[in-house]
């Protein structure tokens, strides 16, 4: 028998290179299927092209190439390299692959079993290295934020126990949220993709995860790819349907729901309760996950799979909290934090910050001239708008092609163009 044990080294947790066709716990058949593909999308394909493609090693693509080639599926047109046949279709391999191709549409790496890919995740989430203070203050250093806030903060990227953010709009809890996720170390290996009876997930997504390394290196199983650990943010996009698995009919593969791509870094849904369905209906998908570090996903067949939820949690919302979310669920958020407008002072502080960070001259006096326009105004502080004012200050400037700067009668203009009212021009 041979033996399924996933090794992963302690080091950092590089995939090993498995040294037989069974070793890659998928079927031979389906992976001669998947060679057949291979070779049908590369007119020029030869042996060497196939494994890369494959991501295996060139022996065992071997194997499957030869198999293909007694089956009469393909014949060696001549020779590369030294042993580097090159191989094309045969009538029968045509007949065979356009079949294969109605049934799966999936051309790419090699899949990994459901297995190797839940023990990965369970492995590295487990060395995952502490938040410490220091990179926690490096992370939110950009954000002026109360003492309170900000070890809260702390206390969640630490512990990777998810987080509930509530609070009026523009105050920065997508700011927020993004400055946790930077505070998390590490770099972490997903599969390109994963096979379950036959059946594709394709889970590497360049849109949200970022490759990191030299992946020319062979020292590694090249079915896996070491990313950043990822970012994942949805909004009002998000509903039912794509928290489970996401079927092609066009490719008849499938697509990696976003919590599964968050898998070993952040999750954030944004603005909730603007979803196209009832946020009760959403809290109560997430219930089970949340307390089992476990999610189920269906196939189109029916049939139910257990996927990794190891990811850091965080849902934000500008909406009245009443009759949006019930005790229940928030019993099971590990935290809340309340993120409101700022005080005048602390406004000043973003203020000053905001100026200095863009090489402006700080002046106490336009802080006052703005917080008079508020009041004047009756205007609510918003934590966003000292940054959106000086940007548009420097907006003017660089329009009529005079030298950065502020004053009141920039401020002025940049008032009016943000809020619709006051002087403008």
């Amino acid at each position: 028998m041979p033996d399924f044990s996933y090794q992963v080294p302690k080091d950092d947790f590089s995939p090993t290179v498995p040294s037989t066709l069974e070793e890659t716990e998928l079927d031979f058949g389906f992976l001669a299927d998947l060679a057949l593909k291979i070779v049908y999308a590369d007119a020029n394909c030869t042996m060497v092209r196939a494994a890369e493609k494959l991501c295996l090693p060139v022996s065992m693509t071997e194997k499957l190439l030869q198999h293909l080639y007694h089956e009469k599926l393909l014949e060696i047109r001549g020779m590369e390299s030294f042993q580097n046949y090159r191989y094309a279709m045969l009538e029968r391999g045509l007949q065979q692959a356009n079949r294969l191709l109605s049934l799966n549409g999936y051309i790419g790496p090699a899949p990994v079993s459901l297995r190797a890919y839940t023990e990965m995740v369970s492995q590295q989430n487990k060395a995952r290295e502490a938040v410490t203070q220091e990179s926690m203050k490096s992370a939110l250093s950009g954000l002026v934020l109360p003492k309170g806030a900000r070890q809260t903060l702390g206390l969640v990227a630490n512990s990777r126990r998810s987080l509930f953010m509530y609070g009026e709009p523009g105050n920065g809890k997508t700011s927020t949220a993004a400055a946790i996720h930077s505070a998390q170390p590490g770099e972490i290996w997903i599969p390109y993709a994963i096979e379950v009876d036959g059946q594709i997930i394709k889970v590497f997504d360049p849109y949200n995860h970022l490759p990191v390394g030299n992946h020319n290196n062979n020292g590694y199983d090249r079915r896996w790819i070491k990313i950043k650990r990822p970012l994942v943010i949805v909004g009002g996009e998000m509903t039912i349907e794509t928290m489970d698995l996401i079927y092609s009919r066009s490719v008849r593969y499938y697509e990696a729901p976003f919590q599964m791509k968050a898998n070993g870094g952040t999750l954030v849904i944004d603005d909730f309760g603007r979803q196209r369905v009832d946020p009760m209906d959403l809290l109560n998908r997430w219930i089970i996950p949340l307390e089992r570090q476990t999610d189920y996903l269906t196939l189109h067949t029916g049939k139910k799979i257990e996927v990794p939820f190891e990811q850091l949690l965080i849902v934000s919302t500008n909406l009245d909290l009443k009759g949006l979310v019930d005790d229940a669920f928030l019993r099971r958020m590990g935290y809340r934090l309340y993120v409101g407008p700022p005080s005048p002072e602390r406004y000043g502080d973003i203020f000053r910050s905001v100026v200095n960070s863009d090489g402006l001259k700080y002046d106490p006096e336009l802080l006052e001239f703005i917080l008079l326009k508020y009041e004047k105004e009756q205007r609510p502080l918003r934590c966003c708008e000292p940054r959106d004012l000086v940007q548009r200050c420097l907006d003017i400037c660089l329009y009529e092609n005079q030298p950065a700067s502020l004053s009141r009668e920039l401020l002025e203009l940049a008032w009016g163009n943000y809020f619709g009212s006051g002087k403008v021009g």
